[in-house]
């Protein structure tokens, strides 16, 4: 088995850190859908303005809203406004991973465009 990328959302605006929730990434359900990815996958943040790379969860957030909050811990790490890059990876048998083809989002203005 290999790990592969799976699904990217790229270079999104954080619009919201709320330090005071348990944890996690809430994003905007119409960006889930468009990525392939869903409620509860493991994701790696990055943060293309200070660097910080951490690993969390997906909660869904509301349709059309844009949202991308990040929740608990996590909110440390990064600023509202900053621009970040939402991952995911798929165990895969090495064959298969040859021929796969990740889906990768680029939104513009945090919507799917």
């Amino acid at each position: 088995m290999i790990e592969v990328l799976k699904s990217k959302i790229h270079c999104v605006q954080v619009t919201e850190a709320n330090l005071n929730y348990m944890g996690s990434i809430t994003i905007d359900e119409d960006l889930m859908d468009a990525a392939n990815m869903i409620a509860g996958e493991k994701v790696q943040v990055l943060d293309n303005n200070n660097g910080e790379r951490l690993e969390t969860y997906i909660i869904k957030g509301e349709r059309g809203s844009g949202c991308i909050c990040l929740n608990g811990a996590a909110a440390r790490k990064v600023q509202v406004g900053d621009t970040i890059i939402i991952i995911s990876y798929a165990l895969m048998d090495f064959e298969e991973a040859k021929t796969f083809k990740p889906t990768v989002v680029f939104p513009l203005n945090n919507q799917v465009v």
